[in-house]
């Protein structure tokens, strides 16, 4: 049995689904532009960070994989959600802590990393509340 939502999917799941797989996509594709070429993509992209490079590189599958959970209106896509906007905040824990030894950054970087952990927060928040309405409307017939 497939783990859904009751109910239909709100219309702000289906817009967040068609973002967030866009922004996997193009995540994706300058990552591994960064990551695996030597030209003039990656001088283009100035001071990089190799782990948020490579962390932002794999999170992009990950937006793929909540973009289709939020397409389809699956539960499981909370428990992602919480998990990349956690782990965004580790890895923006230690861009902090480069920044702070003096290691050489883009302020793009913070910015996206900001705001891809606000994103998948809202995500979680947003979805989370279908499910705990779902389980204090059950608790109470129950």
């Amino acid at each position: 049995m497939r783990a859904k939502f009751r109910g239909p999917r709100p219309r702000w799941a289906f817009t967040a689904s068609l973002f967030a797989g866009a922004f996997g996509l193009a995540t994706v594709a300058g990552g591994g532009g960064v990551l695996f070429s030597d030209g003039d993509w990656r001088r283009m992209m100035g001071d990089i960070v190799g782990f948020v490079v490579w962390f932002n590189f794999v999170m992009g599958f990950v937006y793929l994989a909540g973009a289709v959970g939020l397409a389809l209106w699956r539960s499981w896509v909370v428990g992602l959600a919480w998990a990349i906007a956690l782990s965004t905040g580790v890895v923006a824990l230690g861009f902090m802590g480069h920044i702070w030894m003096g290691g050489a950054f883009e302020w793009r970087t913070a910015g996206a990393l900001a705001f891809r952990m606000l994103f998948w927060f809202g995500v979680a928040v947003a979805a989370g509340g279908s499910v705990s309405r779902r389980w204090r409307s059950a608790m109470r017939r129950g």
